[in-house]
């Protein structure tokens, strides 16, 4: 293995051994040890990796099994047919936590064809790469805390003042957000002292839709660090977001509507909750996969932007669904 630490956003076949041993599964056991003995098993050998004739991956045959099977037994029939492999494709950091996953000491790499072009062994998972890790790990961190409006490093060495500099405006976003919130509330007093359960669940809903904002905002970013976004992306990842927050919606929704139904025994106040929640988590879907996007688009660093601003606007659209509901459904007709 090279002395340098591989790159965890490395394609895993840079790292992959081509001394590997492939035993064709029509072979008997004494073939196989004889092609073993004529080619050598290379530096290290920990399975034995059965294929067909155009060498695509079929099985792998342990070590144990190689030496204690009968001369004439098939390899085929030996072999164990359920094998974990890493697609060509994969990256450094795929493969190390497919070890952290499965306690495997190697796995084949095999191409779209699923025909076996290397072999990652367990020695790839050092403590460099262990290094590597922990580094990726903080790089998530650095995510969230961008998500939030600001960089770690920008406050790692800062004092107060320049701490709050960095910070201060998207905590005022967030003021500003919440101001427009109360006002809404205040346009929509009366139909609050209709049904007073509207605000006992109020901050529910709100929590819901920035969960789901959330959510779908940091897969969007991730997604955004290797992808090109186009409209196609964008529509087929709108598509997939909405049908997702869809199921989401009315999972919560229907649990959100029958305990403020139980609790209350008010069906239409709890209907307007439940449905309200479904709504509101749908926008909310599409505001975390919007904003980024748009900020994408306009060549401004969604990382650090996308956070305060979606939630900003799924709180804003949050209530207005609820408040404009509840005075649809529970206003008397004039």
């Amino acid at each position: 293995m090279a002395a340098t630490v591989p790159n965890p956003d490395e394609p895993v076949l840079a790292q992959a051994r081509r001394d590997f041993t492939a035993l064709r599964d029509d072979l008997t056991i004494g073939q196989a040890l004889q092609q073993i003995r004529r080619e050598g098993i290379g530096e290290k050998v920990i399975y034995f990796y059965v294929v067909d004739a155009g060498g695509k991956l079929l099985g792998v045959l342990p070590t144990r099994r190689l030496l204690m099977a009968p001369a004439e037994a098939r390899v085929g029939d030996l072999m164990v047919k359920r094998v974990v492999a890493l697609p060509a494709t994969a990256t450094v950091l795929d493969a190390c936590e497919l070890f952290v996953m499965h306690k495997f000491l190697a796995f084949p790499v095999v191409d779209a064809e699923r025909r076996l072009v290397g072999v990652v062994d367990v020695s790839l998972f050092t403590e460099e790469v262990l290094d590597l890790l922990d580094l990726a790990e903080r790089e998530r961190a650095d995510t969230l805390f961008e998500a939030l409006g600001f960089r770690v490093a920008q406050l790692r060495d800062a004092g107060p003042v320049q701490a709050v500099r960095y910070r201060l405006p998207w905590l005022l976003a967030t003021v500003a957000s919440g101001t427009v919130c109360a006002l809404l509330a205040g346009m929509f007093e009366a139909t609050l002292a209709q049904a007073l359960v509207l605000a006992f669940f109020l901050t529910l809903v709100l929590g819901l839709g920035e969960s789901v904002s959330v959510q779908s905002m940091t897969v969007t970013l991730q997604a955004l660090r290797a992808t090109r976004p186009t409209r196609a992306w964008y529509l087929g990842a709108l598509r997939r977001e909405v049908s997702t927050a869809l199921l989401l919606g009315l999972a919560c929704g229907t649990l959100v509507g029958v305990i403020a139904w139980l609790w209350r025994g008010e069906p239409l106040p709890a209907g307007v909750i439940g449905g309200s929640i479904l709504l509101a988590i749908t926008a909310a879907s599409a505001i975390g996969l919007s904003v980024p996007a748009l900020l994408h688009a306009l060549k401004l660093d969604p990382k650090i932007a996308a956070g305060p601003v979606s939630l900003a606007l799924t709180d804003i659209c949050t209530l207005l669904i609820y408040f404009n509901a509840a005075r649809l459904v529970l206003t008397p007709s004039p």
